[in-house]
């Protein structure tokens, strides 16, 4: 295992932990200052460090029962997706965490897909009453 692989593979342990535990207090140390996040609910992406630890700190209060189910990783090792399961009050979902990490282990972009659309619909719903007035700084104002 190279150094930049081991490296990575220690940050995917320490987003395990910090999951299992719900306490994503540390997840700044392994997130890039210039990560982007894209939402699964709107086209364009959110943009930097503090963006991303926001949103991922807010959708782990917005999630109940999380868990993952499955992994798969890219040869490189630089590309992981994540599959999980969810729920948000009455409604169940299914999700895609892919993630890709630099060279130095950190997290340089976070995607999420969800369905169906009535669980996406509301996390949408449930993120934007508790993040429309921070993360409109963070929004990529370029068109994609």
């Amino acid at each position: 295992m190279n150094n930049s692989n081991k490296k990575i593979a220690e940050s995917i342990e320490l987003w395990h932990e910090m999951v299992a535990a719900q306490d994503l207090s540390r997840l700044p140390e392994i997130v890039a200052e210039d990560a982007v996040f894209r939402s699964p609910a709107f086209f364009k992406p959110y943009h930097s460090s503090a963006a991303v630890c926001l949103i991922l700190n807010t959708v782990m209060q917005v999630f109940e029962s999380f868990e993952y189910d499955r992994k798969f990783t890219t040869e490189s090792g630089h590309d992981l997706a994540l599959e999980f399961i969810a729920s948000i009050g009455d409604k169940s979902l299914k999700g895609l965490d892919i993630i890709r990490f630099d060279d130095e282990g950190k997290i340089i972009e976070f995607e999420v897909m969800i369905r169906p659309l009535n669980a996406l619909q509301k996390l949408a719903e449930e993120m934007s009453g508790r993040l429309s007035q921070y993360v409109t700084q963070y929004k990529d104002t370029q068109q994609a």
